[in-house]
């Protein structure tokens, strides 16, 4: 155990005081911490353990004219001994008995029981498993029982305790888990709702997407991950033949101008957001339609024109107002939409080509140039050998374009390893699959002339693309070289912005070809904010699109408007305390994949894949693990306490003890900084009341619960006039049975009724694959204590 400082103070002040500085923990009896700091099953150890033994006051067992008063330092074995609290509340007295060892009972306090965290193998067991488990519950994100040994975990969902690793890993945040869940549940609206919180244009980044969420996906650690970007996809084209509904205008204007220069996917983003909440919204584009990138550099074969034009329309309809064929600092200056504007924001993207030095460089084309001359339906016949010069991915789309085009052959060469290409890796497989080759870890180092044509292009190894620093610092062997013969070459290394259109303009500070933008997006000049490629350099749609909203609520704030409405529909909408699942979920191993056009029939306009259909896309949801923790409450007291209706005093407040216990699946999540446990308050329970506790265990003198039922009925005239169902160990929290509860208010407690209770009870239940033996354990469990009644 490693060294960490004790400190007993005298004061409940001093222990708050003590309690809210970094790295500290509380100790009530000290028997759940030491196990913890024995196992190291955190994986950061505290510098201090702030005990409150010394604490006067703490540890009285009283009855007054409210109720039971446990002091918070009142051990179990005390409890379960004592005279008052055996008279009046003696199922209190069975659970605070049913703790563990006797040894276990005698330190440990009625605090520190309800306080301490959940109980799982995987967390508190780590020499059995030859290691401590970083999971979900510490700072992990897996959570092992879903698909390993999980005979005592959860019967009823996981505990959302960590960001999820697809969510985390989506530049936009998406909350993934929370659409899939509603697609499950057959609400398709709700779930393409969701992904507008962060994402107006899922229809686009379903096609577009490198999907870092598919990357981090947790299926992947067991067989093949989540198709989400096919769910995505279907969501997205949902949203756009129903756009009426989802991309609607604002009910009022709120007098606020906004312009944007630039319609890439940062500026439409913003526009989006910001029209939403009353701005009136201009948009300027140069080029003949708006989208930029969407539109003039993505091949249509992965992103269909119209797909862009109805999301441009939708937001025409909205009343975004957009302005094509304008060049600002041409026809229009950016001086001037800053006087007609309450703010402006800058997206103007990178076309512009950079240039390397390389001899002969100017006889080369410009990959991207080369993009938008085909997106704007300027086909030519391609040359027998195409040179492509780079390894992102828009070398890849140049390389299968020429392809697609009639080039023979067509050879893409980049500095980077093939792990290690910027480049989507399903792009790049297609490309591979399409005839393209390509040639990892060389560099340009000289053009071959036929006089004023290219023939070829000598290429130098690259040994490293990075330096020590992680810097962009290409080293070479010039001794290695590699030759090959070209008709074409066209180079795909990067773009620069074109930032002409500022010259005289307020004076927007510029770094190394970009405009310079703050976190919050703002510029060196008030009310100019700028986002997307213009500030970051050529970076993916998702990316642009987090930046866009972004922007949106850095522009909102500047104008002094209030919450946007994406703002409040992320807040109002109702995240559940434990996550669901589809029961069988484990068995889903392969996931779906839409058809695919054969090699032979794919062309430059129509798309190479085809969508999820509505079956097939309910079907995919079903394969999401919603990742949580799958532990269970290990406090027979939390359970009891919660039938009893007891409230809890802290050093700060009072809480009911469901307020405490049931609402976050971690006590110390519902306490506020400092704030210390320091008495519980037991009601006296009503006329014919009759309360119990139950627990199913191994082994009776030691074993913590497989399944637990505190229950309080109260009896008038033989029927049930009120009832408390509480089941421990079947969820990350007490799980109170409101159903059933409900159901036996009014009803004679016969064979029915009870069967029928116990029902409702367990409805809802998500068995795992080796605990669905806890359901029957359970319904048993809650008969009994209906049973119990007519005795």
């Amino acid at each position: 155990m490693k060294p960490f400082a004790y400190i007993a103070p005298e004061t409940l002040e001093e222990a708050s005081a003590l309690l809210k500085e970094e790295g500290s923990v509380l100790s009530a009896g000290g028997t759940d911490l030491v196990g913890v700091l024995k196992e190291k099953l955190l994986p950061a150890y505290p510098d201090r353990v702030i005990s409150l033994k010394n604490v006067k006051g703490l540890d009285s067992i009283r009855e007054e004219t409210d109720g039971l008063h446990l002091g918070a330092a009142a051990t179990l074995a005390d409890i379960s001994a004592s005279g008052i609290v055996r008279e009046s509340w003696g199922a209190l007295a069975d659970a605070a008995y049913s703790v563990a060892s006797p040894n276990i009972r005698s330190s440990a306090t009625v605090g520190g029981n309800i306080c301490q965290d959940i109980r799982c193998w995987y967390y508190r067991y780590p020499n059995s498993l030859g290691g401590s488990v970083n999971c979900a519950r510490k700072e992990g994100h897996l959570c092992s029982a879903m698909m390993g040994e999980n005979r005592y975990h959860s019967i009823f969902g996981a505990a959302k305790v960590c960001v999820t690793p697809c969510t985390d890993n989506c530049p936009a945040h998406t909350d993934i888990s929370a659409y899939m869940a509603l697609m499950r549940a057959g609400k398709t609206d709700e779930a393409a709702r969701v992904i507008m919180e962060v994402n107006p244009m899922p229809a686009v980044t379903s096609r577009v997407c490198a999907h870092f969420c598919m990357e981090n996906c947790n299926r992947n650690k067991y067989d093949e991950t989540l198709n989400v970007g096919s769910v995505e996809r279907f969501l997205g084209d949902h949203i756009l033949e129903h756009s009426k509904d989802f991309m609607q205008g604002p009910a009022r204007e709120n007098g606020k101008h906004v312009s944007i220069a630039g319609s890439g996917p940062a500026g439409l983003t913003a526009a989006y957001y910001l029209r939403q909440a009353g701005y009136c919204v201009d948009v300027y584009e140069r080029q003949p339609e708006a989208g930029g990138c969407l539109t003039y550099a993505i091949p249509p074969y992965r992103l269909p024109k119209d797909i862009v034009r109805k999301f441009v329309s939708a937001l025409k309809e909205m009343g975004v107002r957009i302005h094509c064929g304008v060049h600002v600092g041409e026809d229009v200056s950016l001086d001037g939409l800053v006087a007609d504007s309450d703010s402006v924001m800058l997206d103007t993207g990178c076309w512009k080509r950079p240039l390397i030095g390389l001899a002969g460089e100017e006889l080369t084309r410009f990959g991207l140039d080369f993009l938008v001359e085909v997106n704007r339906y300027m086909r030519e016949k391609m040359p027998r050998n195409v040179v492509v010069v780079g390894g992102g991915n828009v070398a890849i789309d140049v390389a299968v374009t020429a392809k697609r085009l009639g080039a023979e052959n067509v050879r893409m060469v980049c500095l980077e390893d093939s792990e290690h290409m910027p480049a989507n890796a399903e792009e790049t497989a297609h490309a591979v699959e399409e005839g393209v080759d390509i040639c990892n870890g060389w560099g340009p180092l000289s053009i071959n002339r036929a006089g004023d044509d290219v023939s070829g292009i000598i290429f130098k190894s690259c040994v490293s693309v990075l330096d020590k620093t992680g810097r962009f610092n290409p080293c070479y062997d010039e001794s290695r070289t590699l030759s090959c013969e070209a008709d074409m070459i066209m180079m795909a290394i990067g773009q620069r912005s074109d930032l002409d259109f500022l010259d005289g303009a307020f004076g927007v500070e510029t770094q190394r070809g970009r405009v310079t933008a703050d976190s919050d997006h703002t510029t060196s000049v008030p009310g100019i904010f700028a986002a997307g490629d213009v500030t970051s350099g050529p970076a993916t749609v998702i990316a642009a699109i987090a930046a866009g909203k972004e922007t949106a609520l850095s522009i909102n704030e500047y104008c002094g408007g209030g919450a946007l409405p994406v703002e409040a529909a992320a807040s109002g909408r109702v995240k559940r305390q434990l996550v669901s699942f589809e029961a069988g979920v484990e068995g889903r191993a392969h996931a779906g994949h839409p058809k695919t056009l054969p090699v032979e029939q794919r062309g430059i306009d129509s798309e190479d894949q085809c969508g999820f259909m509505p079956d097939e896309a309910h079907e995919e949801s079903l394969r999401c693990f919603n990742c949580g923790c799958l532990a269970v409450n290990c406090s027979d007291m939390a359970n009891m306490l919660t039938a009893y209706g007891a409230s809890v005093k802290t050093s700060m407040r009072t809480l009911s003890a469901e307020e405490l216990l049931s609402v976050k699946t971690r006590v110390k999540d519902v306490l506020l900084p400092g704030e210390i446990v320091t008495e519980i308050v037991v009601p006296r329970p009503a006329a014919g009341a009759k309360a119990a506790y139950n627990k199913y265990r191994l082994r009776d003198s030691i074993d913590f619960a497989i399944l637990a039922v505190a229950s309080v009925y109260t009896l008038s005239d033989g029927r049930i006039s009120d009832a408390k169902i509480v089941l421990g160990a079947a969820s990350p929290v007490p799980r109170r049975a409101v159903e059933a509860e409900k159901f036996l208010v009014g009803k004679t407690p016969d064979d029915s009724v009870t069967a029928e209770a116990a029902e409702l009870a367990l409805k809802g239940a998500i068995p795992l694959k080796y605990n669905s033996y806890k359901i029957d354990i359970a319904k048993t469990m809650v008969r009994r204590s209906i049973e119990a009644l007519r005795q």
